[in-house]
């Protein structure tokens, strides 16, 4: 909270934070496709600072909107479909079509597991359930660029695709509870 209060004092907007988080995300790619990972996470670590920051500076300034929401959920699904895009040219580039493949289920898996959230919350229900959420997923990604030189980032990449796609389950199942018990209280 002190680093949201000295932004939203510096007049720094949520959205510029936003966005500044994507453009980082966007400078990320070329690091990550030439294989300079330590670089890649100081610029990784930096946009996912911005990431954290906006909802937080958007609080504290009273500047929440629904725009704002939006950009700022729109920008996390570029943001890692950028990153791990990336890394998929990357493990291309090296002929790791496995690794590839696993990316594309990762990307998926993100992907659902925050429109398997969006949608459930219009239905309304609550649905923060689940290994895998994007701050889970960003934090494994710093591991593995840095700790990319003893290939921790290809156990990453599967990692990632496993809890991802298990996320999605968790979250699907976790819904459907919830509707169910709602129309159980319904007919009741």
């Amino acid at each position: 909270m002190p680093a949201a209060e000295w932004f939203a004092n510096g007049r720094v907007t949520p959205n510029r934070l936003t966005v500044a988080g994507l453009v980082l995300n966007v400078a990320t790619a070329p690091l990550i496709v030439t294989g300079h990972f330590l670089w890649a996470l100081v610029v990784y670590i930096a946009a996912s600072i911005c990431d954290l920051l906006d909802g937080a500076v958007a609080r504290v300034a009273q500047l929440v909107t629904p725009f704002g929401a939006f950009l700022d959920s729109t920008s996390d699904r570029l943001a890692e479909g950028i990153t791990l895009g990336a890394l998929g040219v990357y493990f291309a580039r090296g002929g790791h079509l496995w690794e590839v493949g696993a990316l594309f289920v990762a990307l998926t898996g993100s992907f659902l597991v925050s429109y398997v959230r969006a949608k459930a919350e219009a239905m309304g229900v609550e649905c923060k359930v689940g290994l895998a959420s994007r701050p889970e997923r960003v934090f494994v990604l710093c591991v593995g660029f840095a700790f990319a030189r003893w290939h921790v980032l290809t156990v990453i990449v599967y990692f990632l695709a496993v809890v991802s796609a298990y996320t999605v389950v968790q979250r699907i199942l976790h819904v459907r509870r919830q509707l169910r018990s709602r129309a159980a209280q319904s007919t009741v």
